[in-house]
């Protein structure tokens, strides 16, 4: 699935608000725990990652690719 950004970059709390996985930031932060996240193929935990345009993020199953 492709999500369309429109600035520099995204954080990946943002990301996970933008497509509904959580409504808040604490909720993020719990997510990025608990639900199987990679980021180009690599696992990730950290909530402030930055997504950038070509980039592709992993949520549990599901693949979402960063344009602008």
């Amino acid at each position: 699935m492709e999500v369309k950004i429109k600035t520099e970059y995204i954080e990946l709390q943002q990301l996970l608000k933008l497509l509904d996985w959580v409504s808040t930031g604490g909720e993020a932060k719990i997510a990025v725990k608990k639900l199987k996240i990679k980021v180009n193929g690599e696992s990730e935990n950290r909530r402030g990652r930055k997504i950038y345009p070509g980039d592709k993020v992993q949520i549990q199953n599901k693949v979402y690719e960063v344009t602008n």
